[in-house]
Order: C-alpha cells, then structure tokens, then sequence
C-alpha cells in the first residue's frame, strides 16, 4: 500500500538539471556526496541481493504456503536472495474491501493468516527457504491497523482520535485505523510484535509499509532493539525519505526513479495505462540524461552507504498504475536493464519472471500466470541476477563501484560505467523513440577487453542505437 503523489515537480526539476545542472558531468557519484553515513551495518549477504516480492494469495491455485514451498527451488534457480512476503496476517472483517480484504488491514499481528496455511507451515517455509540460501522478509504495517485488530479493543488508547473522539481512518482506506505514535506502550507494543516474528518464527527483517507515515524518531528506536534479538536483519522502508535510512533503515523505495522511468516512456510515446477516469497520465517532456541528475541528487541527499530498491514494477503498481508494458511499452527491458545496474537493489514481483501483462486482483482470489514452461523472460531475469551476483561493481551502497557516465551527443541515451577492483560494467541504452547515433561530446567509454554480458561478443561501441536497445559489457 502506498500513498499516491506525483513526481512531476521532481521530474521538471531533474530535466532541468539534466540540460544545464551538474547532471552528465562524468563525475563519479561519490565525488558530490556531502552526508553523512547511515549508522545502519548493513549484512554483508545484501549486498549483491536481489529481492523477490511474493504474493502469497495469488501465486499458486490454492493459494497456500505449503503450495509455494514447491516452488522454492524455482526461485533459487531464478537467482533471487531475498524473499518479501506481502502480509501474511489475518485480515479484518470489518469494513474490509472486497471479498477477502486487504493485506493491509491486519487483525492480528502475532496470527497467521488461515487463508494462507497454520503458522507452523510459514516456519517450515523459512526454514526451507534458508536451506536454499535465501532470505526472508516480511511485509509490516505499522502506520494503521485493520478495524478488527484486536488491539482495537484491548488498548483503544493505542489509537489516533478525531474532534469527536472516535477512531480514524487515512487517504481512502475505509478499512483501517491509524495508530498514536505519542504512546509508549503502543510504541512498544508494536516493537514487540516484530521481535516475536524475529525470534519465533526467525525471519530476517521487515519490509515497513508507508514507512514514511510513522515518525522517523520510531524507526530509530525500532532498529536496535530488533537487532538486538537477531543481528543480522534487513530493514526496507516503503518511502523515498532520507532521514529513515539515517538510523532506521537498510533501504527505501526509489518512487522518484520510478516515476523518472515512467516520463522518459510516455516522452517516447510507450506509456498507455489510463486510470479510473480513463486518461492516460501526463508527464512532462523528460529524457534519459535526467536519470543521471537524479542518481546524483539523490548522492547528495541521503546518508552515504544507504540503499534504495529500484524496480519496473511491483504490487502496487501492478494493480493500480499498470503493467510494466502499459507504462514503459518497449523500453521496459532497457528499464530493467537499468532497474540492475544503477546504484541500489533490483526488484522482481510475482508473475514478473515470466512477462506478465495483467494486473492481479488485489481483494479477491487470482492467479498469476503458469510458472512453467519457464520463458524467455525466466532467462532475461535469470541473467540479469546472474550479471548481479558475479560483478563486484554491482554491489549495493559504498562496495559498488561509482557511476561515471559519459555525455552524448543525444539525449536519449544514457551511457555509464561502474568499476570495483576486477569487476567493470558499461551500460549503453536508447531510451528514445528514434535511432540515435551513438556520438560523446566529452571522452567515450573504454570497452577493450570487454564483452558483451549476453551474446559474449568481443565489446564494441555501436554505431547506432535503436530505441528500446541496450548493451551490457563486462570485463572478460
């Protein structure tokens, strides 16, 4: 669940940036950074991690824990590392959306939802899991709770009044009450909840829902308390705000990139999503040089070493602002592509790994398409957590290598590089609607000794790129 906002002041701001800023420059990122380091001690097992976000309800036909466990070796052959479970608590029954309700509107925070299986089966799906290698995570919502919590009842106090003293909901999610975060007890209440998923069922972390909605001050007080019952956890944050990732957070959301990628697609005439008005959403004229000013803003603004999770989809967008291929049309591997090689860590949703173009039902019984046989987008992605796992340079936070881009004479395409000891990358993609003559008004890209990640071609520089083209080189 998410707050919905518009990007396009940041947007405009980023084009600006991009035509006359400090964007494009061929600086290293590193190079502008001015504040200070996260707190946070990273597990070393995140570094090059891929997240893989799991939505339970719908991914198999009876929906159930014990139906995903079978496809646990899938997910480890894919290459994923981290394993997000949307919530898996019970949902209330009052005033819930649907037929079955939402995720969001939890009714007990130390239950396990039925719908999905007996908590015993969770465990012994973390525990599988953990054979395999991969991480698990869960999705928690802090900010509000379902209106048949049963903390409702038992500490009414825990919750936010209105003017007439009654409990209240937020934005349109007619389903929840929001917590008080001015009470102690509510705060540790709350902090216990998470320790018992730590400590009983030995999850690895927590992905935090609307994040940004809690007051910062709580994360902070959060982080080592968790820590202190199970060392090495992960923390992401559904907001794109620095200050979580000071104290509290391991990573956040990168909704600005996100929204970036979407304008420089409906620039090329690819984005086609209409809302519920049945109009297609307005971008202001963006290009791809701007995703470099905005890697650099973002240097500038957050915490050095911090993370933020770059993705083409995932399940809010899926449901309500589109499919990838609605929004990013034929630049959406070019995306992808990018969505990996940035600084940061790449998402993968439910149904991603096999091309799908629909948005699942988020209140009622769906399924996501048939898992095998596996297609080429199972090998796109496969590769791709392939190209993240082997090259150093890839790595989250300060042990990735900087990103150096190099300034076309096009601005549609977007040309960078990311070193770290033996490991070199360059990315080479035309996010515009023509073909563009690959041409640098500054010094171009060192490719010698170089091949290209998916054909293992001896590297070369094209002539021309088409739209939607991309190229991967890798050191030999």
């Amino acid at each position: 669940m998410k707050k919905i906002f518009s990007a396009l002041g940041m947007i405009g701001a980023l084009i600006f940036s991009a035509c006359g800023g400090k964007g494009n420059t061929g600086k290293t990122v590193t190079e502008e950074r001015d504040s200070t380091f996260t707190t946070v001690k990273h597990p070393e097992w995140s570094r090059n991690a891929v997240i893989y976000e799991v939505n339970l309800r719908q991914y198999t036909d009876s929906g159930t824990v014990t139906a995903f466990a079978e496809e646990l070796p899938r997910l480890k052959d894919l290459g994923v590392d981290i394993l997000w479970f949307m919530p898996i608590h019970p949902i209330s029954k009052q005033d819930r959306k649907g037929t079955l309700g939402s995720y969001y509107a939890v009714a007990d925070y130390t239950a396990f939802n039925p719908e999905f299986g007996t908590i015993d089966q969770f465990k012994d799906v973390v525990r599988k899991a953990h054979e395999q290698g991969m991480k698990v995570i869960l999705d928690w919502v802090p900010n509000h709770s379902g209106r048949d919590n049963r903390w409702v009842t038992e500490h009414p106090d825990w919750y936010e009044k209105d003017s007439l003293g009654n409990m209240k909901g937020v934005y349109d999610w007619t389903d929840v009450y929001v917590f008080d975060y001015a009470n102690k007890e509510m705060r540790k209440g709350m902090i216990d909840a998470m320790k018992f998923w730590l400590t009983d069922v030995d999850v690895d972390g927590f992905r935090c829902d609307v994040a940004g909605e809690v007051p910062t001050d709580f994360w902070d007080e959060a982080h080592p308390q968790l820590q202190a019952v199970k060392e090495e956890i992960f923390m992401l944050a559904e907001a794109s705000k620095p200050e979580l990732q000071k104290n509290g957070f391991d990573m956040g959301y990168n909704w600005p990139m996100k929204d970036l990628f979407s304008a420089i697609a409906a620039t090329a005439g690819q984005y086609s999503f209409k809302g519920t008005d049945g109009k297609i959403r307005q971008f202001p004229e963006t290009h791809a040089t701007a995703i470099d000013s905005l890697v650099r803003k973002q240097a500038e603004e957050y915490p050095k070493d911090t993370y933020l999770m770059n993705m083409v989809t995932n399940h809010d967008l899926n449901s309500w602002e589109g499919t990838e291929f609605e929004r990013l049309g034929n630049l959406t591997d070019a995306f992808a592509v990018l969505s990996y090689t940035l600084p940061g860590m790449p998402l993968i949703y439910t149904g991603q790994e096999t091309g799908m173009n629909r948005a699942l039902e988020f209140f009622e019984k769906d399924k996501a398409p048939a898992w095998e046989p596996r297609n080429a987008y199972f090998t796109f992605y496969q590769n791709l957590n392939r190209l993240k796992h082997t090259e150093h340079a890839l790595a989250a936070g300060l042990e990735g290598g900087e990103m150096v881009t190099y300034p076309a004479s096009s601005q549609d395409l977007i040309v960078f590089s990311r070193e770290k000891e033996n490991s070199k990358i360059v990315v080479l993609a035309n996010l515009g609607k023509e073909d563009s003559e690959v041409k640098f008004s500054g010094k171009a890209p060192k490719v010698d000794g170089m091949v290209n990640f998916f054909t293992e071609e001896a590297a070369q520089i094209p002539a021309t790129l088409a739209p939607g083209q991309y190229l991967v080189f890798i050191r030999k």
